[in-house]
């Protein structure tokens, strides 16, 4: 900053403010970082486009798949106990697909239990990774403010 611009005096909120705006602008070129060091075209448009993620995105997303868990969970196994009765029902009636039923079953719980993780896994690193940043944005908001105290007391 150019402090004879104002007079060789400069407020510590008008400091402040372009610290913060200088810092918001270094974010945003960080955010906007290409896929791969390559424009992606837009579809209509001639234009390079930046792949931008925000935090509200990620949480929207973490959301999604943590009530997708919920509902499969709810529905996923609901049947269970009626294919007990059907698969038993079966066998005792010398069907050979009764044991075919209960492989049926085991390979969808199976999926179902995959699907459920996967849920959980996305919706934990999507959420760690929201408070992750939130936390090293708080950091370096500190530690560009010490730096900037102990600058006027060197």
């Amino acid at each position: 900053m150019n402090i004879e611009e104002h007079g060789g005096i400069v407020s510590f909120d008008e400091e402040w403010a372009q610290a913060r705006s200088a810092a918001a602008a270094r974010q945003q070129a960080v955010a906007e970082t290409r896929l791969n060091s390559v424009p992606v075209e837009r579809s209509g448009g001639g234009g390079a486009a930046d792949y931008k993620v925000t935090s509200p995105d990620l949480k929207a997303i973490g959301n999604e798949a943590q009530e997708l868990f919920h509902w499969f969970e709810r529905d996923a196994f609901h049947a269970g106990a009626k294919t007990d009765v059907a698969a038993k029902s079966l066998d005792a009636d010398g069907f050979q697909t009764g044991s075919a039923l209960w492989t049926v079953w085991d390979t969808w719980c199976s999926q179902a239990e995959t699907l459920l993780s996967a849920c959980a896994h996305i919706h934990n690193h999507l959420e760690d990774t929201v408070i992750t940043h939130a936390n090293h944005e708080e950091i370096l908001a500190t530690n560009f403010s010490i730096s900037l105290i102990d600058k006027h007391f060197n």
